[in-house]
């Protein structure tokens, strides 16, 4: 079964992906800041993240440059409220396999995890 880890400071947001993706089949554990969601990533070993830009602490951007230090298997979707060019095709250069902006349309969102799925099987 596919895991996704979603992180994202705003509890609702994380609260509202895990329902969604719950009720479609997949098993979701949810991180509220940087330094939480890297050490899920280690122990509970997701298949895609799902993982906010602004955060308190440490940033998405930090998370998606440790996490791609040292796993590049994990499919890495940027769901953010940053609307800018240059820091989505930065995140694109530093590993994270798309950028969605929020409000989150959740269909296509999940159509970016089956893409990404497909793509990491082969």
């Amino acid at each position: 079964m596919t895991k996704i880890l979603v992180v994202d400071d705003e509890v609702k947001e994380c609260e509202l992906l895990r329902r969604f993706f719950e009720k479609k089949g997949y098993t979701v554990i949810t991180s509220n800041n940087g330094m939480d969601a890297i050490e899920k990533v280690q122990n509970e070993s997701p298949d895609i993240m799902l993982l906010d830009i602004r955060m308190p602490g440490m940033d998405g951007i930090e998370v998606l440059k440790c996490v791609r230090e040292s796993n590049k298997k994990i499919g890495i979707i940027m769901v953010t409220a940053v609307m800018d060019e240059d820091i989505a095709k930065n995140t694109m250069k530093l590993g994270a396999d798309e950028y969605i902006t929020k409000p989150i349309d959740l269909e296509r969102l999940e159509m970016h995890v089956l893409v990404d799925l497909i793509m990491r099987e082969k």
